[in-house]
């Protein structure tokens, strides 16, 4: 084998890539895209844009709240200011449309209730990148200001998510000083020897810098949102964590088995390395069912999950048995030996297979119990408040839902490409009489509660085809914005119509990403089965392993609605609860969560079923193969969770929730799962376990790779 025959070669190459992946992956951050929360293909999606090719307009993504410093905006010195900031904003590079209370009329709906604030709203056409790279880093400064007579703040949807991805930028940043020093930190009290922690940190960073030169070589074929390179910060250090503990504690055993060390290496590589490649095939397996998404947002992850787990796979399989050819005995941990029957993890598999029942009755209970607030679980949009009070964005928000009552900066819009303009009365008078339906402005006039009221001034309504727009309360849009699209999209139109809007172009997005949950769902379920049916030729096992990560899972769900729905911990955490979630995250979570969870669970299989493979015991091979395992899979949770636990520090809801979450699924699948389900499950499905009919039988001993038995004398005599 090579990297035990030279050693210092595979060192030197795998420098020199980590380098050259060092020097591609530094422009990987520019090179990524930015994403807003829209579904390609949609009805909001084609509304937009024939809105904007057909009236030079759209939905408003730029606005300025103008707050006057004496007396109201009415006033002549304010009015001024007013007209003068809609004219100045309208002719700034890149915007493509702009009005404003004063441009407009002066609607109540541009102004708040005491009159002392009014809005200036904005069209920049383009994408993401374009809108938040281009045009708001410098417009925002820019027109954010403060005189004698007014002062005045931007916001906008685009500029409320360039600050999460400004603010999400530096908490990852800040997250990762903190874990790279903390996790050597804990890898050192693990092993008790420096050389062996700093070689598994660095089979972390390999990884980390492996994945951003491969996704900065995937942004050449296809669009990979910002948020991709979190998710390979943050899945980097903790797979090429868990891999370097797995092969550095089966590098142990085999030097304490009496083995030379090039023999140990071949030997390491021969059964961890097998196993660390089934890992790697579940965790890619979970994250490659995002490709099911036509959402370049969701999609993204998979892009970034695939790329940590090759970068991953070979640090741990190339890399790091290389480095343990040069290092040899002095990454063997000091102190003598002690027998596997009396670790604390053997006797506790022992207690609980001898009452399988009552412990496992009682694990499953708490997980349930745990996991049953995500039952009341309500999917919502996202807006401003997933930034901290703090940030000037939402302050200007906050303002605003405490001083307008009406919504018009997201008024939803009703394209009618053929519609006759001279026809749209009655079905504006119908439109207005919905809950929630402020005014409707159209080519007829407005209308609100059924009957005409005075309409602004300066809207383009006519073209090929027309257009209405349909302003909400604050109230109703805050209580349930995808109810407020519907009932809009309901309503008989005399010619075809198209709704969109801001609140539309969420709801479409929302309903598309739930829409496919099973589907998603499924496909985890499906390629995870297929992987451990190939490792241990069970069909009990995968349906096994699947029952125990839902559950896990459950209980991270459950916290998520208790912390970040219902808002339980919300003053510690410094965030402000909306009472839904946005689906996304949890997706994310899910997926992530469900690939580590199967990780460990290769880990305790592929030890177990080594054992069982040499015994044939099918019961007093489950203990042995936790005592094992356990060790292992417990310094890499510890690890993996303090690692996640530091996003929950960060000031963007979004990375609240992954670190919670994440950090409480780990702990739970490391503790209840895998040291009292797994047990007691075993223990009642004993030889079944490795069940399955004859035909899959034969299949697996041609397509079935798993790790070979080291029947020695000494086993027992195994520690970790």
């Amino acid at each position: 084998m090579l990297v035990a025959r030279r050693p210092t070669w595979v060192l030197a190459i795998a420098l020199l890539v980590t380098v050259l992946a060092g020097l591609v992956g530094a422009g990987t951050i520019n090179a990524l895209s930015l994403n807003r929360f829209e579904a390609p293909g949609s009805e909001s999606m084609r509304a937009r844009d024939l809105l904007a090719d057909r009236f030079g307009t759209g939905s408003p993504n730029v606005a300025l709240l103008v707050t006057a410093r004496q007396g109201t905006v009415d006033s002549a010195d304010v009015a001024a200011a007013g007209r003068a900031l809609t004219e100045e904003l309208a002719g700034y590079p890149g915007v493509g449309d702009a009005w404003s209370y004063w441009s407009r009329g002066a609607p109540d709906t541009l102004r708040s209730d005491d009159a002392r604030q009014a809005m200036v709203l904005a069209w920049v056409p383009g994408d993401a990148n374009e809108v938040r790279r281009a045009v708001l880093p410098d417009l925002a400064p820019r027109f954010t200001r403060e005189d004698g007579v007014v002062q005045v703040a931007v916001g906008g949807g685009d500029e409320v998510f360039r600050t999460v991805m400004e603010q999400s930028r530096r908490d990852f940043v800040r997250a990762e000083l903190v874990v790279v020093p903390l996790v050597f930190l804990l890898l050192w009290l693990v092993y008790r020897r420096l050389s062996a922690a700093l070689v598994t940190l660095g089979v972390g960073l390999f990884a980390v810098l492996g994945s951003l030169a491969l996704l900065r070589a995937a942004t050449l074929v296809t669009d990979i949102s910002t948020f991709a390179s979190n998710i390979a910060l943050v899945m980097g250090i903790g797979l090429g964590v868990d891999y370097g503990l797995f092969t550095i504690f089966r590098f142990r055993e085999e030097l304490n088995r009496g083995r030379s060390v090039p023999d140990a290496v071949r030997h390491t590589v021969r059964t961890a390395g097998r196993t660390v490649l089934f890992s790697g095939a579940t965790v890619a397996a979970s994250l490659a069912v995002l490709f099911a998404f036509p959402f370049p947002f969701l999609s993204s992850f998979a892009y970034a999950g695939i790329a940590v787990v090759l970068a991953a796979v070979v640090g741990a399989t190339v890399v790091l048995p290389a480095a343990l050819a040069l290092l040899g005995h002095r990454v063997r941990r000091r102190g003598p030996a002690r027998p596997e029957t009396g670790t604390f993890w053997y006797g506790l598999a022992a207690r609980v297979m001898r009452r399988p029942l009552l412990f496992g009755g009682t694990a499953l209970a708490v997980l349930l119990l745990l996991g049953a607030p995500f039952l009341g679980v309500r999917f919502g949009l996202p807006d401003d408040r997933v930034l901290p009070a703090s940030a000037p964005v939402r302050q200007m928000y906050d303002q605003i839902r405490a001083g307008f009552a009406e919504e018009e900066a997201d008024a939803v819009q009703v394209v009618a490409p053929s519609g006759d303009p001279s026809a749209t009365a009655p079905y504006a008078a119908a439109l207005s009489r919905l809950d929630g339906v402020v005014r409707v402005d159209s080519p007829a006039g407005s209308y609100a509660d059924g009957v005409p009221v005075p309409a602004p001034t300066d809207v383009r309504f006519t073209g090929a085809g027309t257009w209405l727009s349909v302003i909400p309360s604050s109230e109703r849009l805050a209580a349930d914005a995808t109810g407020f699209v519907r009932d809009v999209r309901a309503v008989p139109a005399p010619f075809e119509v198209l709704v969109g809007g801001y609140p539309a172009e969420l709801t479409d997005y929302r309903d598309g990403v739930t829409e496919r949950l099973p589907l998603i769902a499924g496909l985890i379920v499906l390629v995870t089965f297929v992987v451990l049916f190939v490792m241990t030729g069970s069909l009990v096992a995968p349906v096994k392993a699947t029952v125990l990560n839902v559950l896990s899972l459950s209980v991270m769900f459950g916290a998520l609605v208790l912390v970040f729905q219902e808002g339980y911990l919300s003053g510690l955490l410094g965030f402000t609860p909306t009472g839904s979630i946005e689906p996304s995250i949890p997706i994310l979570m899910f997926c992530i969560a469900y690939g580590l969870s199967m990780d460990y669970e290769v880990f305790l299989l592929s030890r177990i079923k080594e054992e069982y493979d040499r015994t044939g015991d099918a019961i007093g091979s489950v203990p042995l193969g936790i005592a094992r395992s356990a060790p292992l899979v417990t310094a890499a949770a510890a690890i993996l969770a303090v690692s996640f636990a530091t996003y929950a520090t960060g000031r963007v809801v979004f990375l609240q929730q992954l670190g919670i979450g994440m950090a409480l699924a780990v702990i739970v699948d490391a503790t209840l799962i895998r040291g009292v389900l797994v047990p007691a499950l075993m223990r009642l499905a004993g030889r079944a376990n490795w069940w399955s009919p004859a035909p899959l039988r034969r299949l697996h001993r041609r397509v079935g790779l798993t790790d070979e038995p080291t029947p020695r004398p000494d086993d027992l005599a195994l520690t970790r």
